[in-house]
């Protein structure tokens, strides 16, 4: 999975491409509508990073506060933009390690 282009072009599939780390599959998911697999498989990842996803997930959710928390685990604040815009630069981030 080479580009953000390429990402977001699988979500027309059934299933996440085979290659995807954990945490992009877990964007995966949650670009699929699948919020409860998504933090399934995110809350698995003890990294900053995998405290990201987790924190964009609960804010997704509506619980500020436990995305508080896990914004400082990943030593992020929250953000005040969209959630859009949000998962398209976490899923970009995630990209550029894979």
């Amino acid at each position: 999975m080479a580009t953000f282009e390429a990402f977001t072009e699988s979500l027309k599939d059934n299933n996440p491409p085979a290659n995807l780390s954990v945490l992009l599959k877990a964007m995966w998911f949650d670009g699929k509508g699948d919020w409860h697999l998504a933090h399934e498989l995110a809350q698995e990842v003890a990294t900053r990073e995998g405290s990201w996803v987790h924190a964009y997930l609960h804010r997704k959710e509506g619980d500020r506060g436990n995305a508080g928390y896990w914004y400082n685990r990943a030593g992020r604040s929250m953000p005040t933009h969209s959630l859009e815009a949000e998962w398209e630069s976490i899923t970009r981030e995630l990209l550029t390690r894979d």
